[in-house]
């Protein structure tokens, strides 16, 4: 291995990985690999990206959770300003932890990279005042492809830092909000998707 360090099938659920560079810091700042496919490779990764994204967010954004039906990507996400809460959950029908979540704080300060691979919903909450989140993608954005999954869906339980509210019934995000009191922001699109025992899966 090289400059990366590989932690598999974290939480338990096979497919998950979080990856962290070896960071080279002096009096000027640092310097990091960010991605080797050879480094990949050795950990027994041999995930192709194609498309590369990056978003600006702020406190209390929720975004997801999000996948594509009949193109999934697979995602290495990282951050590299502020704070966010990133989550995976498994979709895929055939599997020992269908339904199962596995969350990780990934700040600019941690550096850690957390990939998700195909047959996952996935989302993450911003904690910081500003975030900025960057993501590798194994395929394209298709539109009209597009699918998602409640947030807050009980039966999966996931247990969102900071946050505060009780489950109204949806994925409205009316009534939520962080410990200081930031209004849990989601889009209209990501108020509407179903819970799980509703939604797509993986087949």
């Amino acid at each position: 291995m090289g400059q990366i360090k590989v932690e598999k099938n974290v939480g338990g659920i096979e497919g998950l990985c979080v990856i962290e560079p070896a960071v080279h810091g002096d009096a000027r700042g640092y310097f990091m690999e960010t991605y080797n496919q050879k480094d990949m490779e050795e950990a027994g990764l041999n995930m192709v990206f194609v498309q590369d994204n990056q978003s600006c967010s702020t406190k209390g954004v929720l975004r997801g959770l999000h996948f594509q039906k009949e193109f999934p990507q697979g995602k290495l996400v990282r951050v590299i300003k502020g704070s966010v809460f990133d989550v995976a959950v498994d979709l895929r029908s055939g599997s020992d932890t269908y339904g199962k979540w596995f969350g990780i704080e990934l700040t600019e300060e941690n550096k850690k990279q957390f990939y998700i691979p195909e047959g996952f919903a996935h989302g993450f909450l911003v904690l910081s005042d500003i975030a900025e989140f960057c993501y590798k993608c194994t395929d394209f954005y298709h539109p009209g492809d597009e699918g998602g999954l409640a947030w807050n869906d009980p039966e999966i339980g996931i247990t969102w830092p900071q946050l505060q509210g009780e489950y109204p019934g949806s994925a409205s995000a009316e009534g939520y909000t962080l410990e200081d009191g930031t209004p849990l922001n989601l889009s209209d699109k990501d108020q509407k998707w179903a819970v799980l025992k509703e939604t797509f899966h993986f087949e």
